[in-house]
């Protein structure tokens, strides 16, 4: 996945081709209580004799890459048919013919490329699959290689729960060179904590990169931050079964890449308090970029677009004050790096500017305490924590200075009471647990504890009793009790994200 600063230019050339790639700023609809099925297609961009392709060659698109592999390398369990490429090192003989785990499957030769086709029944059951070819020159040329069919999301990126603390969701990006992330479904032990899965993840779109719950537990927003080669990014809405916490797509919509400038690549995603207005902060184009603004349908929480607010560098990670009255956007990678402040007009959630504070180096992620009186940004290239304080009636923010993290923070909460707050360090893959200050906002440390490989989100539930952290390079979340007197995590364990 392509991210930072390199994506200006990339995803302006995507833009481009968006007709080609079947994005045109349009709204793809599905049913209730149905979700949308990863694509049969190989992603744009893949050169061939036209088979199962989609012409979007343009300048700045990923070659294909030479030497035996694969594309895609891995599948969702459960999921449907789709066209399998194989690369070989060189041409293959024209008898070739793709093997999966030992039998045949039906192929399209096209020189050094091989098109299989790979059945539901192929991908049913999670686990690995073995890909050979035989005949000719291809057979003594081609090594094995291995299939994953994963049983829960691959690269997870966000976590997030229902306000009623009884399900929680994980937003995964997906395999590499795959068609489509997911969002997977656990349900919430309210006694100890644990997460168990409701079944397979529901497909999202390319890239699900954050996910918010709305106030009344009844949607759930999801920013696909996209592949360049294929999408520009969208924003996919989920409505919540009230009884399973199941998810079922209902809708999504295309980031408004043909509106305005800077508007591709949906990064982050947050909720008004009313769950009137959603916001989605669009990282990727010429900078600066946009924050999109729109207005929720609260019966079935459909969007519908009021514009685009400009921030001040790339848009990274955005939040609404708990008042509903301010909304805050880090703007990240580029130099000086800083916070926009807006005012939200109550009847239309359009945003007014309010200025910009200057945050630390590469920030990456904003959370504003529930009192409302304190904001705090990570900075993953100064490995520490920005802390601020806001004034009451405008919004303004004050620099209350820093405090140490480890190495890359990407995420940070703020427990439900106010008391403590927990920032994920990508780099050094555990938790920073700090305690706040009731009356000025400063974070103190009371240590760190492990979470598996690349943490890069964490949420606490409604209770302030567990905290839920997204691994992205170890597959998994990691799930803890708070000590409700200290703040201090306690390992509960991990489950497949």
């Amino acid at each position: 996945m392509i991210t930072g600063w390199h994506r200006s230019v990339l995803l302006s050339l995507t833009a481009l081709f968006l007709t080609n790639c079947g994005g045109s700023g349009s709204t793809h609809m599905a049913s209730s209580g149905s979700s949308v099925a990863p694509a049969s297609l190989p992603p744009c961009g893949i050169e061939g004799t036209g088979k199962n392709v989609q012409d979007c060659s343009g300048p700045g698109l990923e070659q294909l890459p030479t030497g035996n592999s694969l594309i895609p390398t891995c599948a969702p369990v459960g999921g449907v048919a789709f066209t399998l490429l194989v690369v070989g090192s060189g041409d293959f003989s024209a008898d070739s013919v793709v093997q999966w785990n030992g039998s045949d499957r039906p192929t399209t030769v096209d020189g050094a490329q091989l098109y299989a086709e790979i059945s539901a029944s192929d991908i049913a059951a999670a686990g690995t699959a073995t890909v050979t070819v035989k005949s000719g020159r291809g057979a003594s040329s081609f090594s094995a290689l291995t299939f994953t069919i994963s049983a829960g999301g691959v690269s997870p990126q966000s976590v997030a729960v229902d306000p009623t603390g009884k399900f929680a969701y994980v937003a995964s990006t997906g395999c590499p060179d795959s068609f489509v992330g997911s969002v997977s479904m656990y349900t919430i032990d309210a006694t100890t904590g644990v997460l168990t899965s409701l079944g397979s993840p529901v497909a999202a779109d390319y890239g699900p990169h954050s996910l918010a719950v709305d106030p009344t537990g009844k949607f759930v927003y999801v920013a696909n931050d996209g592949d360049y080669e294929a999408t520009a990014g969208s924003v996919s809405v989920f409505t919540i079964d009230a009884t399973s916490g199941a998810l079922s797509l209902m809708e999504t919509l295309d980031a408004p890449c043909a509106i305005g400038p800077g508007s591709c690549a949906p990064s982050s995603v947050a909720v008004h308090p009313s769950g009137k207005f959603v916001y989605v902060a669009n990282e990727g184009g010429f900078a600066p970029t946009t924050l999109s603004m729109y207005a929720a349908n609260v019966t079935t929480g459909a969007l519908g677009f009021v514009g685009l607010a400009t921030a001040a560098g790339r848009a990274v990670s955005v939040a609404v004050h708990p008042s509903g009255q301010f909304a805050y956007l880090v703007n990240g990678f580029d130099t000086p790096a800083s916070v926009s402040m807006y005012a939200v007009n109550s009847s239309t959630g359009a945003l007014m500017s309010g200025g910009t504070i200057a945050a630390g180096t590469s920030p990456g992620s904003i959370a504003v305490d529930p009192t409302g009186k304190f904001a705090y940004v990570t900075n993953a290239g100064s490995n520490d924590v920005s802390m601020y304080t806001i004034n009451a009636s405008n919004g303004v923010m004050t620099s209350g200075g820093t405090i140490a993290a480890g190495a890359a923070p990407s995420s940070i909460a703020v427990d439900p009471t106010g008391k403590f707050a927990y920032v994920t360090n990508a780099g050094s893959n555990d938790v920073s647990m700090y305690t706040i200050n009731a009356a000025t906002g400063a974070l103190t440390p009371v240590g760190r504890i492990d979470a598996g490989a690349s943490p890069v989100s964490v949420t606490v539930d409604p209770a302030g009793k567990f905290a839920y952290v997204a691994n992205s390079n170890s597959n998994n979340v990691s799930m803890y009790s708070i000590d409700a007197a200290t703040g201090v995590l306690t390992a509960l364990g991990t489950v497949g994200s």
